[in-house]
């Protein structure tokens, strides 16, 4: 496999971060220590009509696009979108998403036939109902993309988020990295350890857009490739970099049974921070969390090139083994901070 780079142009920055998962206060926590409380389950304070029949993927992807559009200022007093929706997508990543409705739904249908199912269920089998319901509640009428892409799906949405917009088809974009603990979930992945339960949100808009509604913007999307393994697709990122990242978001082990690839790519002197060590493995919404750590650390002044990389490659094969490798860098932007991070 060749490594794949973007070729689009114009600078798309990340102007607000957003996150729901229990025990993490805000998108500068992530990296904390575990609290001894985990905290309130974030879709408690989910209010309105219809979240009975909304997965637990949406809800918890509802709660975490809204408090980053809240943090980009694009939400009113009253939680309406305060800019155009017509040229605003969303870019979703879940590898498990919706599974817990496919599989109640495909159980009805096996013990009492369709007829038993509900027709309230049953639209939500489909796998963009997340991205769907995110930008119904918002009013995004642009590109609406969901994607289940293995181990690099979460930095591949962001590329196709910087993509969208670079290309003229948005202003701006939410990319969302989620995934959910239910029964299914646990079955699917038994034996492979803790896992995430929660949901991570970044906006990105076109540079010109940011600062026409004198937003803020956090850092700017850099380079990325996909590869066939993780070093040359770290290599075709960073491109063109002149000094070393300041900090390496590591990816995690492939599934079992295939034994965890050696991390052979980072320079022993580059700080690395392993997400899912912190938080369980991640799956699909790995990318997004790096990236939205990543740019809280940059928020902060924390250096000036984060990476973050997921997937090994395949290696040797056999089940469990990634398919691919990704990369992707995210720059600090000069001039004055927010004040701190949530």
């Amino acid at each position: 496999m060749q490594a794949a780079e973007a070729t689009v142009g114009g600078d798309v920055l990340i102007s607000g971060l957003g996150t729901a998962l229990a025990g993490v206060p805000g998108p500068g926590a992530l990296l904390d220590p575990p609290a001894g409380d985990a905290g309130a389950d974030p879709v408690s304070a989910l209010r309105g009509p219809g979240l009975r029949y909304k997965d637990r993927a949406t809800k918890l992807a509802l709660c975490a696009a809204r408090d980053a559009l809240a943090d980009a200022g694009l939400l009113g007093p009253d939680g309406e979108l305060t800019v155009a929706g017509d040229d605003f997508g969303v870019v979703v990543s879940s590898n498990w998403g919706n599974v817990d409705t496919v599989c109640e739904t495909a159980a009805t249908i096996r013990t009492s036939t369709y007829k038993a199912t509900s027709p309230m269920l049953l639209p939500n089998t489909a796998s963009n109902v997340t991205a769907s319901w995110v930008a119904i509640t918002h009013g995004l009428r642009g590109a609406n993309v969901t994607l289940s892409n293995g181990p690099t799906s979460g930095l591949d949405a962001v590329h196709w988020g910087r993509a969208l917009i670079a290309a003229g088809r948005l202003r701006r974009v939410v990319v969302v990295g989620v995934e959910p603990v239910n029964e299914p979930v646990r079955r699917l992945l038994g034996g492979a350890g803790p896992l995430l339960d929660g949901a991570v949100a970044l906006v990105a808009e076109a540079a010109d857009a940011v600062g026409a509604r004198g937003g803020t913007p956090l850092a700017r999307i850099g380079g990325y490739a996909r590869a066939a393994d993780l070093p040359r697709a770290v290599a075709a990122a960073r491109d063109g970099e002149d000094a070393p990242p300041d900090g390496w978001w590591l990816p995690e082990g492939p599934l079992p049974p295939t034994a965890p690839h050696p991390d052979g790519a980072r320079p022993a002197r580059v700080p690395g921070y392993d997400l899912s060590a912190r938080h369980g493995r991640c799956s699909g919404a790995l990318g997004v969390f790096q990236c939205v750590a990543a740019t809280a650390e940059l928020r902060r002044g924390r250096g000036r090139s984060m990476l973050a990389t997921a997937g090994h490659g395949p290696g040797d094969g056999g089940p469990g083994a990634d398919d691919a490798a990704a990369a992707l860098v995210l720059h600090r932007v000069p001039g004055p901070d927010r004040g701190g991070v949530s």
